[in-house]
């Protein structure tokens, strides 16, 4: 199977070394480097109805890189498109939620399929809109986050209650749902609502059961959207 190795403490590369015949695929523009015992194609993933699914519902790409070792053994350096850590997944029988724009790679054994979510969590929490990215199979996939990234683990009794500007994939096992920031003393909905206001945190995502959580320390929304304006402006 390919080794994925992340490699560089700011900023880092996703170091891919396959011996040949092996191969991955990763979104488009990540290859940085490979050497000349590779192959790189752009491919529909999971043919047409998938690659549009995706590219319609969570903002991935439509076309994506597959690197092969066609000619020998052979390295490649990846990159995400925002600045910030990667985490190699272990995918099978434990499949990955993914948040917009975290997948990076995966080995051909992973498959990424949309799914859809509750209208509530969509609408409100607006982890990934009305679909997100699923992760199932066996085999490895990269994901990356904006800023450091964190594994959270999520037990019984221990709800985790995360910004969803911060959460960058999940457990797919683990229960989620859209929540506000409580006030102390009981303060009931009124009173939750103004603290979540007036916190700066709005509405955050609770998730529980068993599993992890993978959330990094910059708001990517916020970013993105300051860059934006700076582009307008």
């Amino acid at each position: 199977m390919p080794t994925f190795t992340i490699t560089g403490d700011i900023d880092p590369f996703l170091h891919v070394s396959l011996r040949k015949g092996e191969k991955i695929y990763c979104e488009s523009d990540a290859m940085v480097m490979m050497e000349a015992t590779l192959d790189l194609q752009g491919k529909m993933t999971g043919g047409l109805g998938r690659a549009l699914m995706r590219r319609l519902t969570s903002g991935e790409s439509f076309f994506q890189q597959h690197i092969e070792a066609t000619r020998g053994d052979g390295d490649c350096l990846l990159s995400p498109m925002l600045p910030g850590a990667m985490q190699v997944l272990d995918i099978g029988p434990q499949r990955y939620t993914l948040n917009d724009g975290a997948f990076v790679a995966a080995t051909t054994d992973v498959q990424l399929q949309t799914r859809t979510q509750s209208l509530g969590n969509a609408l409100f929490a607006q982890s990934g809109g009305f679909f997100v990215l699923e992760a199932s199979g066996k085999g490895q996939l990269v994901a990356s986050g904006f800023g450091s990234i964190f594994m959270l683990d999520v037990e019984p009794g221990k709800d985790a209650i995360i910004d969803n500007a911060h959460v960058v994939a999940w457990d797919s096992s683990l229960r989620y749902e859209i929540s506000v920031t409580t006030a102390s003393g009981g303060s009931g909905l009124l009173g939750n609502l103004l603290n979540s206001v007036t916190s700066g945190e709005g509405v955050v995502l609770r998730f529980s059961g068993v599993g992890k959580v993978l959330i990094c320390s910059r708001n990517r929304d916020a970013f993105l959207a300051w860059t934006r304006k700076g582009a307008a402006s």
